[in-house]
Formats: C-alpha cells, structure tokens, sequence
C-alpha cells in the first residue's frame, strides 16, 4: 500500500513547490477535464460536468425562487449591436471572435461569438416590453461564451467556457441596482453553502467595473497561493443600454420611460475556485453538495470473502436510498491503489468494508477533509453518513474562512503592500480613490484593487496607501487570476 500511495502522489506536483502545475495537474489527473484541440479551449469530462450540473442545479433553484425564468438567445450577434454601447464595445473588442464567411461567401455584416449577451438581450428587451406591465422582467440564461484570451488555463480562463448569465429590466433605477446587490448576496449564499467557500462582497471601482455598467460588485474568493478569484459579478448597468437599444415602456402617468438593467453571471471557473481553495497534496477536496460522488465504497479481500462484496452493494443500495452518490469500486486493483484513486478525485467520504470488521458488524470510514477514521456499525451507518457530509462541508468552510481571515493583512504604505503581496495575502488598504494610483499599484506590484471593504466608517481619516494623501475608501488589493 506504502508504493501504491508513494507512485500516485507523483503523478501530480507538491503543492508547496510548484503551485501552477499542481493546478494543471490535479485538473488533468483527476479527469475533471482535457485540452480541446483548438488553441486555449477545453474539454468537460464527465466526471467535471457533473461537478458543474451540481452547481447548475443548486443556483437555478434559488434563482426561480428570485423570480428569474430561463430563456436562450442566439450566439451569433450583429457586430453592430456591440458598436451601439461605446463603452461597452470598447471593452470587449481585444476578446471579439468574429464571422466573416459562410463558405467561400463573405457575410454583408460580420457576426461575433458573444463574449456577453446585454446587446442581443436588450434588442429583444425592445421589443418585448411596451408597458409598466411587462416590468420586473428577469431572464436568464445557461450558455457558452468566447472571449479570445491570450493566456489560458482550465476553468479559471479559456476561450470559450459555461456560465449563466442573468439579466433584468425594471422601471426605476433603485430596483435595478437593488436587484444587482440581492443577487450579490445569492451569489454569496451559494459560494458558502454549496462551493463551502467563504468570500468577500462589496462594490469594485471604476476601473475594474463591466464595460457598460454604472456599478459593477464583484465576490473575491482566496485561493491557497493568496491570489484572489473573482468568483462572480452582478452589475447595475442604469439605463445605458436601454438606450442604445431603445428599451421603453409607457409608465402609469402616460409618458414613455427608458426602463433600467441588470445582468449578473458565475461561470465554470467556480470549479477552479473549489481546486484552489480546498485541494491539497492529495489532489481535490470536493464539497459534498457539488460532489459527483459524495461516497465511494471500497470492498477490502473480496476475492476471498464473497460475502463483503454482498455486503458492500446492500449498504451501497441503502446510501443510494436516502438520495445520496455512491460509488461501489469493484475493480480488481489493491485497495491502496483504490484510496489513492478516490483520494485525487475528492470524493468526501470513503468506506471500508472488510472482513476482519465485518465480524464485529463494524464498518471503517475515512474523511477526505482531514483524513481521520471512525468505525461504524454496518446495520447503521446510514443514519450517521448524512450528518458526517454536512460536517464535512461544515468544516470545509470554516478551514477556508480560517485561511483567508489569517492572510488579510492591513497595510499603511507602499512597503507594506509590497509585503503583504509577496507574502500571498490580501492587502486591507485605504486609498484616495485616484485612479494614478490604482494604476501605479498594477504597474509596480501586479496586484489589482478587489472589492470595496464593507466597513467604511472612517475611511477618510486614513491616508492613501500609495500616494499619502487624504484616503476616500477603504479596499481590498491583491494579485489575482
């Protein structure tokens, strides 16, 4: 067992040595996904689709519950619906995949592969909404995108990737931007009780919000190298592509209105964002929410002891009962080789069936979070399973809240920062607000502002982090993916 568990650890780096590689390699190995054969695109393995259905299904189900309906609009837009938002397209352009011809013939007017769907939404938005009745109105959509990325790696940036993208129409400007912000906060329920990762909330500046927006807010998430990933983004957008787009309703007192908008997405880089802050020298450490197999059922002497493999299956049989993804493992390998294969792959709980135990009526369980093992009575484990899952997940959040809280550092200076960066944490700064200086912080230490800090009192009795002068705001700096 000692080789098998030595042999399979090779297959992916230290963590600790070669943080970038373990990612790829844990991606890889653990058969989440494959290299499409086309230049920065990827290929969904059965075994990372599944993750991303569970993710799917958890935030379609809160978001019915939002009010929201699904819908799909085309992937192909008129390159002129994005030329309509200046800022918009200004924003989008380097990223553009376009269509030239079909077949040897050249298309009077190119099409773009969305990078984002506001433009084609909003021409049906015209055309759908005449009057106060038609508003709230709020779609969304599970879809493809494709942003032309220059660097890419699985799940955290790709050419072409999943996500949904929601998006919202309302008669005043204070329900659209409050629909932004509760969304925010849907985002954030799901990313503690479903991904089990804590993040940070708040409003992103001016620099780092949508291309189009009024206000962008954005969920930070820190991985175990201390760089950030932003994990969602919910925008208020006012009425800006209202009216590019010519989106009017008739009001109650008989005059024509532009309505306001949202739009809000999380994509599959959420499965980046559990690899990162939950994986360790073993490989994944899946939540048990989003786990495909949330037990894996390890029969030990099989071969000679036909009645564990009997069993095994009863007890597979009963978990599967109580709606839970069990995996039997029957394959003909060792059992170390089995630990190790599960182990990579994240499953949170594995269960040893083996004669010796069987005797005594016992069962051994192993926790894929901390490793430790329990013996339980095989007549009813059942009973103890489920409550170990939710321990499971429990802990998960808290180990992870544990980590990013002990790596926030506050900083007063440039030197700080630098520190504080170097260090792979996040930097708790205050700042003038200027955008000379956010730049400057890029350029010198390759760290971005993240979010605004939710605790503003007092921000304007600090000084600026980089510059000295008078501080406006308090905000969250980091380097981030």
């Amino acid at each position: 067992m000692a080789a098998d568990k030595e042999r399979f650890v090779n297959q992916i780096a230290d963590i600790n040595g070669d943080y970038t590689k373990w990612y790829t390699d844990v991606c890889l190995k653990s058969e989440l996904c494959d290299y499409g054969p086309v230049k920065g695109t990827m290929v969904f393995r059965p075994y990372g689709y599944a993750v991303w259905e569970l993710i799917q299904a958890q935030a379609d189900k809160r978001f019915k519950k939002h009010g929201v309906k699904n819908a799909y609009f085309p992937m192909l837009i008129p390159q002129s619906f994005l030329m309509r938002e200046a800022e918009h397209v200004e924003g989008f352009a380097p990223e553009v995949a376009t269509v030239t011809h079909v077949g040897e013939t050249e298309l009077a007017e190119k099409l773009v592969l969305r990078p984002t769907s506001e433009t084609v939404i909003g021409n049906m938005y015209a055309k759908w909404i005449e009057s106060y009745r038609d508003l709230p109105l709020k779609l969304n959509q599970w879809a493809n995108v494709v942003r032309w990325e220059k660097t890419t790696r699985p799940f955290l940036r790709t050419s072409e990737f999943l996500w949904q993208e929601g998006h919202t129409a309302f008669a005043t400007a204070e329900e659209a931007d409050g629909d932004a912000r509760e969304m925010l906060g849907v985002y954030e329920d799901i990313a503690n009780n479903v991904l089990a990762l804590p993040v940070l909330c708040g409003r992103k500046s001016e620099k780092e919000k949508f291309a189009g927006a009024v206000a962008t807010y954005g969920m930070e998430a820190m991985m175990k190298d201390g760089k950030s990933l932003q994990a969602g983004t919910t925008h208020y957008l006012g009425d800006n592509f209202a009216k590019a787009f010519d989106i009017k309703f008739l009001d109650k007192d008989g005059t024509h209105k532009y309505v306001y908008q949202a739009s809000w997405g999380i994509s599959t880089r959420l499965i980046g964002a559990i690899i990162m802050a939950h994986g360790d020298e073993r490989g994944l450490c899946l939540p048990p929410e989003v786990a495909p197999i949330q037990v894996v059922i390890v029969p030990i002497a099989a071969a000679k002891n036909p009645h564990v493999v009997e069993k095994a299956r009863a007890l597979a049989d009963t978990l599967r009962e109580r709606d839970l993804r069990v995996e039997l493992d029957e394959r003909d390998l060792s059992p170390g080789f089995k630990f190790n294969h599960w182990e990579l792959r994240g499953v949170p709980l594995r269960i040893e069936v083996g004669p010796r135990d069987l005797e005594r009526g016992m069962v051994m369980t192993c926790r894929r979070d901390t490793g430790d093992k329990l013996e339980l009575p095989i007549d009813s484990c059942e009973m103890t399973v489920s409550a170990y899952l939710e321990d499971i997940a429990d802990n998960m959040l808290a180990r992870a809240k544990a980590f990013t809280e002990s790596h926030i550092v506050a900083v007063k200076d440039m030197a700080e920062l630098s520190a504080a960066l170097d260090g792979g944490n996040f930097a708790d700064a205050y700042w003038c607000g200027d955008r000379a200086c956010e730049d400057k912080i890029k350029q010198e230490y390759a760290a971005t502002s993240r979010v605004f800090h939710s605790d503003q009192k007092g921000a304007t009795t600090h000084k600026c982090v980089c510059c000295g002068k008078k501080s406006k705001h308090r905000i969250y700096f980091a380097r981030a993916y």
